[in-house]
Parts: C-alpha cells; sequence; structure tokens
C-alpha cells in the first residue's frame, strides 16, 4: 500500500485501510489458534443449555474477541501475543513519564524520516526510471527507489508502534523482546547494516517475520522456506511482481546460507574477512532493492521493466552461485 501514494497512484483510502486491516486480523486469528493448539492458551468449554450458561459463554469469549477487535492493533503495529495483550489488560493501565518521551523520540524519528523521504521523491521523480535507464544508471535507479520505498516503510512502521505505544502496550513496560513480549517491526540500524540476506529477512517486519516462521515454516517438511514466502506472496495478494518477489527472496535466502558458510571456512585473514563483509554488504543491499522493487512495482510491465535492467545481474550472480555450492555439497556428502 505504501507504493501507492509513494508513486501517486489512485488508490481508494478506504480499500487500503480494509484490505490493511483484514491482513491483520488474520494474523491474530492465525496466532491465536496456534497459540490454542500449542496448549498456551486454555480455552474454557461451555455446555449451552439455558440462557445464563449462553452468558457465560459469552463471559469467557469476552477476552479473545477483544483481542482479535482490538482497535489500535487493526491499524497496524507489531503482531501482539493473546498472552501479552491479557496481561496488559489485566495489569496497571498506568503510563510512565519514560512512554511520553518514548513517543516524543519516535516522533522525531518519523519527522526525520518523511524529511528524507521528500528527498528521495526528488531524486527519483528527476532519475530516468527503470523503463529508459541505460547500464550502469539502472543500480543507481534501483538503490534510490528501493531507498524511497525502504524509507516510507520504517516512517509508516514506526508510526504504527507510536499507536500501540500510546494504548500502553510498548516496550517500555519492562517485558523482554521475547517469543510472548513486545517485538518492534523495525531496527533501521540492523536493516541497512546488515550484510546478509537471512538477516535482512529476519528483522524486515520482525513481528510478521516470526508469525510466518511459526505458521508455516516450522509446520513444513519438505521445502519449508519457498512454502513461507509463497504464502507470504499469496497473503500479500499474488500479484505478478509480488509471486517473483518472493520466490526469489526464497532464492536468495537459500543461496545466502551457503555462500556465508564456504566463506567463513574459506576466509582466515582479518582483511579478506573485513573486505568480503564490506563487499556481501553492499551486494545484499542491492539484492534487497531489487527484491522490493519486484515486490512494489506488482504489475507485469513493472516486473518485465525490472527484469531487462541491467540490475538483473545481481540476482541471477546468487542463483548461479548457489547451483555451484548445491554441486560442490552433493559432492561432499
Amino acid at each position: 500500500m505504501q507504493n501507492a501514494f509513494i508513486l501517486r497512484k489512485k488508490i481508494s483510502f478506504r480499500f487500503c485501510i480494509t484490505l490493511s486491516s483484514l491482513m491483520l486480523l488474520t494474523q491474530r486469528v492465525t496466532s491465536l489458534s496456534l497459540d490454542i493448539c500449542e496448549g498456551k492458551v486454555e480455552v474454557a468449554t461451555v455446555g449451552i443449555r439455558s440462557r445464563s450458561s449462553l452468558f457465560e459463554y459469552l463471559h469467557k469469549a469476552l477476552p479473545y474477541f477483544s483481542y482479535l477487535l482490538f482497535f489500535p492493533a487493526l491499524l497496524g503495529g507489531p503482531l501482539c501475543s493473546f498472552q501479552r495483550f491479557e496481561a496488559h489488560v489485566q495489569g496497571s493501565s498506568s503510563l510512565c513519564g519514560c512512554c511520553f518521551w518514548g513517543l516524543i523520540w519516535r516522533g522525531l524519528q518519523i519527522l526525520g524520516l518523511e524529511c528524507l523521504k521528500v528527498v528521495l521523491r526528488g531524486v527519483v521523480s528527476a532519475g530516468a526510471g527503470l523503463t529508459n535507464c541505460q547500464q550502469l544508471e539502472c543500480v543507481y535507479v534501483l538503490w534510490s527507489t528501493a531507498g524511497l520505498f525502504k524509507v516510507a516503510y520504517y516512517a509508516q512502521w514506526i508510526l504504527d508502534d507510536c499507536l500501540l505505544h500510546a494504548a500502553g502496550f510498548g516496550s517500555e513496560s519492562g517485558q523482554s523482546t521475547d517469543e510472548e513480549g513486545y517485538v518492534p517491526d523495525v531496527d533501521i540500524w540492523t536493516l541497512e547494516t546488515s550484510h546478509r540476506v537471512s538477516l535482512f529477512t529476519r528483522k524486515w517486519n520482525q513481528s510478521t517475520a516470526r508469525w510466518l516462521r511459526r505458521l508455516v515454516f516450522q509446520q513444513s517438511r519438505e521445502w519449508p522456506r519457498v512454502q513461507t514466502f509463497a504464502f507470504s506472496a499469496w497473503w500479500h495478494g499474488l500479484h505478478p511482481g509480488q509471486v517473483f518477489g518472493f520466490l526469489c527472496w526464497a532464492v536468495m535466502v537459500e543461496a545466502d546460507h551457503l555462500i556465508h558458510a564456504f566463506a567463513s571456512s574459506s576466509i582466515r585473514s582479518w582483511p579478506m574477512r573485513l573486505l568480503y563483509r564490506a563487499l556481501s554488504w553492499a551486494y545484499t543491499q542491492l539484492l534487497v532493492a531489487y527484491i522490493l522493487l519486484a515486490v512494489e512495482g506488482r504489475s507485469l510491465s513493472s516486473l518485465w521493466s525490472l527484469c531487462n535492467s541491467y540490475s538483473s545481474a545481481f540476482p541471477v550472480v546468487y542463483c548461479i552461485l548457489l547451483f555451484l555450492l548445491m554441486k560442490r555439497k552433493h559432492k561432499v556428502e
């Protein structure tokens, strides 16, 4: 939805809110279902034989409906588990002063990101675009356009976090960022300094990444990574660019594991390790930029322009390395 505003496409604001709320609602429904199946949440069964038993049943079901229809979470923000939601509701609702300063800090972050977004939008608008770029200019267009998308996502995630923060579900409650605790969607420093595609994947929209891992990856016996990214493409809408982008993302993560495992066992000297880290950082950011443009472009025409650009060399190189390293791995085994 961010790209619709960035590229100034005509789209209904009401449709965006409805679609986003439905996607977030499916997260909480499946998360609660998994909690019940795993025994983390107990569901008391009541036989409905009279009006009083019906009222008792509705009374026991009220916390679950409250969790599913929690209004701030329907507008955005990190996925909150039912246990954490229930603990916050039953606990103290008083907000300390650090919550106020936390909101101020997030507001300053949003202001800075919005200013940066204006600058990047000007750079992208003045550029040639993927359809008209030539040779290495396509790399510059790729990087700058993806930077605009990332800044828009960062600002939106921090804004969503502010909303949950104001509702008393922020990180200042003293809970750790464990499986049931507060998990922020964005860690800008880690994302922008990551030299591994797999690490970027775990930290990008972190609560959703954990949800996908729990819902699909841990339940799949064969090709769990491909199934996870395929489900993510289906969940996001199955546009041509999204299908290609998410499947490409799965292949890049698979290649990332093999490439870095091979590099860690082969590169010994620290100068070479430092050089490798710098090169892998730049390459990771370019791969992520390529995937972002594929996913956000959505349409077949945008995908065709991206695939015909010089930027396609980056995922192709990773695919070749994946093939060679898998072949080497089978020979060793």
